[in-house]
């Protein structure tokens, strides 16, 4: 692996990183850089947690001309949380590295006159939405000509079907020898031809190591009848008293059962969907971070760049809609080199559904149950045909393992 300073960084940037604690670079950090430094148009796929947002930010750093004031690189996120996450890394790197880098971010939901005060400063880089992106852009507002480089981070999540088109015309609003990099966790098939049709002999990056699945993810599911999955989420929590717990939900109507008996038992959470106001989403977030509450019900909202690096557990009370879903889910945990766990609350008719995200990801899911207040590990999903072999899976059970059990407590308010 590379040094920060093989790969061509400068002495600010290599002190701001210094300052920020980050000693080397990550895999995808490793391969990256230089092509983008390059000025090559790129597809980077690796798994969540692996530092993909500074794989982009630091290139881009070292490319930007600070005695110019004008908007030179567009990072699109299809979250406000994960473009709040980006514009957040790129104020600590620019403070820590004491470069006069500017940004601004542009989400809709937000003030479109205090935006446009915004722009009127003409940062270096603009972060945020595709939709208000767009929006400012027809207004004339962020000047597209003297942009040099787009990031499109979660890309398989902008080039779909709902995005895909204001993304193209953001792209195609630009001068033709921008710079184009996409990053994301998975990447369809058909994310990939649309982009290539927007892009210039792209260099696609894999990083190899673990494939797509973070492996430092420790995947469990405990089974029971469906009108069980309360109790069973109940005693997870007191059997473990995650750090941070994400708890995944697929309805709203949902949530607010589950919430509502969470906090009977004397459980301080919040919740994140859809249609949550912008000033509860940024409630819900900082007091997530900051430990005020360790659990939050959430819907898919948050399911992909959501970094909180204190995340311990992931738990799907409901199983997302397919592979990928649950890929970037249980990529909120094992932030970095952290280990985490996710555990999928299911009943019988569902254990189909483990089965495939076993054989996509070639990964183990074992199966977990709570006795005397504590997690046990007892043995593997039925293994599909491209799942890797375990010492657990021999004829002769292996003995119970116990994961992390701890003494149950009340946190209180």
């Amino acid at each position: 692996m590379s040094t920060f300073t093989e790969l061509n960084l400068g002495p600010a940037l290599l002190e701001g990183l210094k300052r920020q604690n980050i000693a080397s670079p990550t895999p995808i950090q490793s391969l990256a850089i230089p092509e983008i430094l390059k000025g090559a148009d790129v597809i980077a796929q690796s798994h969540t947690g692996s530092g993909k947002t500074l794989a982009f930010l630091l290139p881009l750093f070292s490319k930007i001309d600070e005695s110019l004031r004008q908007t030179q690189v567009l990072v699109l996120a299809p979250t406000h949380e994960l473009a709040v996450q980006i514009a957040a890394q790129a104020k600590m790197l620019a403070q820590n590295s004491e470069l006069p880098i500017t940004h601004a971010l542009i989400m809709g939901g937000a003030s479109l006159d205090n935006q446009i005060k915004k722009l009127r400063e003409k940062p270096h880089i603009v972060i945020g939405s595709a939709g208000r992106i767009l929006e400012l852009i027809k207004k004339k507002k962020i000047t597209a000509h003297t942009i040099k480089t787009i990031v499109l981070d979660e890309a398989d999540s902008l080039l779909d079907n709902t995005n895909s088109e204001t993304v193209q015309d953001i792209v195609k609003s630009t001068l033709r020898d921008r710079q184009l990099c996409l990053f994301s966790a998975s990447i369809s098939d058909t994310t990939r031809e649309l982009a290539k049709g927007l892009m210039k002999e792209p260099v696609t990056l894999t990083n190899d190591e673990g494939g797509e699945m973070n492996p430092n993810i420790t995947h469990l599911y405990l089974q029971g009848e469906r009108r069980d999955k309360f109790e069973l989420l109940r005693k997870l929590i007191a059997a473990e008293e995650p750090k941070r717990a994400l708890i995944f939900v697929n309805h709203n109507a949902s949530m607010n059962e589950i919430a509502g008996k969470l906090e009977f038992h004397k459980r301080d959470l919040y919740i994140m969907r859809g249609n949550t106001k912008k000033s509860e989403r940024q409630e819900a977030m900082e007091a997530f971070r900051s430990g005020k509450v360790k659990l939050l019900v959430s819907s898919d909202l948050t399911a992909r760049g959501l970094d909180v690096p204190e995340i311990s557990h992931v738990i799907h009370l409901d199983l997302p809609a397919s592979p990928q879903e649950y890929l970037h889910r249980s990529g909120r945990t094992a932030r970095g080199t952290a280990h985490g766990k996710s555990v999928a609350i299911i009943d019988q008719k569902q254990m189909s559904t483990l089965k495939k995200y076993q054989k996509a990801f070639g990964i183990d899911i074992l199966q977990a149950s709570l006795s005397h207040g504590e997690l046990q590990v007892l043995a593997p999903v039925p293994k599909g045909p491209a799942t890797k072999k375990t010492p657990v899976e021999s004829k002769k059970p292996a003995a119970p393992k116990k994961l992390g059990a701890k003494k149950s407590r009340v946190f209180k308010k």
